[in-house]
């Protein structure tokens, strides 16, 4: 007869008759040692902390959300339906809607293009350097940088001086607003025109006398205005007629005036355009292709349009995406990091075969790529939702107070309702209990991602 070592638990006959175990895992009773014991220690001080800086302010902030401004009366779910019925909430909640729309998938996007470029360029490690140095500073430290960025002085704000060196390098920017003729009987208004008072022919001199130039708008190329030499063709001079100090002839040009580079004259004819020009650095012009006969000449009205100084970027209309475009800068090397990571765990044994079956890189990057790389992708773009809900720094430290309600989110929303002026905590609080909600089911998403992972 077999022996067979008894354990606890039910026993089974065994082949020859006598009893074995189960084939089961025995059952065996835990009991807390010295090593839980020590487990238990080492968690205890977090676990308080955590009660104490995250449980506890999330119990009593819904409680006080139930509660009116001064904490005493209570109006139970008056404070969440005021967050869906006030304007300014509202618009609040449609500006966070535009950040968790755009601003995530601008930021992988642009992510995973860096990531891909920096595997084909020799400098990746400075290129990475670069892009991820934003990471260094703070929100804070980042808002004041962009304020500076986005000021609507070309002088000062990077974001105009680049625009304003584009549009001049393909179309001059030579506006002179709040010009006005000068002498009435050589120059009258045309419905924002100037136009010559009297018809001129091919050899007769024109002159364009012109006030109202203010010195910080006078071009640094202008000239001494040159009286017209008449000759072939028909000439003139626009100029700035005023003499610095006093003196000076009305309508005649002095010695000491300038004349209006830039401008640009038409000659008509029967109403219509034949003919057009711009002045020279002295404000003289020429017309050499006229035929004989009258003629009318024009500074046409958008001579005395204001120059080209970029975008009103801190204004109503850009606030918003100029804002994201700051958390974009911030936020793409951490993106570009994390992207790049994943590509280089890709095995390029799937790429390398891909290319000999007569795949292009497009096909490669679009079919094997980024099917491979979609969990970090997920990563990055879950991230960058909860970092774009919890969004404060940004817009209180670029946007103007003036425009703040436009460019308003949840956050500083509820900073504002609380302590920056609106003192009503039970407003408050039921909006960071609604921040806390929209929250959650990304942060529920990621937990579950990684118990996948690791299972």
């Amino acid at each position: 007869m077999a022996v067979t070592e008894r354990l606890d638990g039910p026993q089974v006959p065994s082949e020859e008759g006598a009893t074995s175990p189960r084939a089961d895992t025995p059952h065996v009773e835990r009991r807390l040692g010295p090593s839980s014991t020590m487990a238990i220690l080492f968690i205890l001080p977090a676990a308080v902390l955590l009660g104490i800086w995250v449980v506890y302010p999330i119990i009593y902030s819904v409680f006080r959300s139930l509660f009116d401004a001064n904490g005493t009366g209570f109006v139970g779910l008056g404070n969440y339906v005021s967050i869906f019925t006030d304007s300014s909430t509202l618009t609040t909640i449609r500006n966070n809607l535009i950040w968790v729309v755009v601003a995530p998938i601008i930021v992988t996007t642009l992510g995973l293009i860096f990531a891909v470029l920096t595997e084909r360029i020799k400098w990746a490690t400075a290129f990475k350097l670069i892009v991820f140095m934003p990471m260094a500073v703070s929100l804070m430290a980042a808002g004041v940088i962009f304020r500076l960025v986005y000021d609507e002085d070309p002088s000062k704000g990077v974001a105009n001086a680049i625009m304003t060196t584009v549009h001049d390098t393909f179309s001059s920017s030579k506006g002179y607003p709040e010009a006005r003729p000068g002498d009435p009987s050589k120059v009258t208004d045309d419905k924002g025109a100037v136009v010559a008072a009297q018809p001129a022919q091919p050899g007769q001199p024109v002159l364009l006398p012109i006030l109202g130039i203010k010195k910080e708008i006078m071009p640094s190329n202008a000239q001494p205005a040159r009286a017209p030499s008449g000759g072939q063709g028909l000439s003139g001079t626009v100029w700035f007629d005023f003499t610095p100090g006093g003196g000076g002839t009305k309508g005649a040009i002095d010695g000491s005036e300038r004349g209006l580079p830039g401008m640009t004259v038409e000659a008509l004819k029967d109403g219509k355009v034949v003919e057009s020009t711009t002045t020279a650095d002295d404000g003289s012009f020429r017309f050499e292709g006229l035929t004989s006969g009258s003629y009318t000449v024009r500074l046409p009205q958008d001579n005395f349009q204001a120059a080209f100084r970029g975008l009103t970027w801190l204004g109503p209309t850009l606030i918003t995406p100029a804002i994201i475009g700051a958390f974009v800068w911030v936020w793409a090397g951490f993106a570009m990091v994390l992207i790049a990571a994943g590509l280089s765990a890709i095995p390029r044994d799937a790429l390398e075969a891909a290319r000999i079956d007569g795949a292009t890189e497009w096909q490669v990057f679009r079919k094997i790529t980024i099917p491979l790389l979609s969990p970090v992708l997920l990563v990055v773009f879950v991230t960058m939702i909860i970092n774009t809900l919890k969004v404060f720094d940004l817009v209180f430290i670029i946007a103007p107070s003036s425009v703040q309600p436009q460019a308003n989110v949840i956050a500083l929303e509820m900073w504002r309702v609380s302590f920056g002026g609106g003192n009503n905590q039970g407003m408050g609080s039921a909006l960071a209990v609604f921040l806390l909600i929209l929250v959650l089911p990304f942060m529920i998403m990621n937990i579950r991602r990684f118990r996948r992972e690791n299972a």
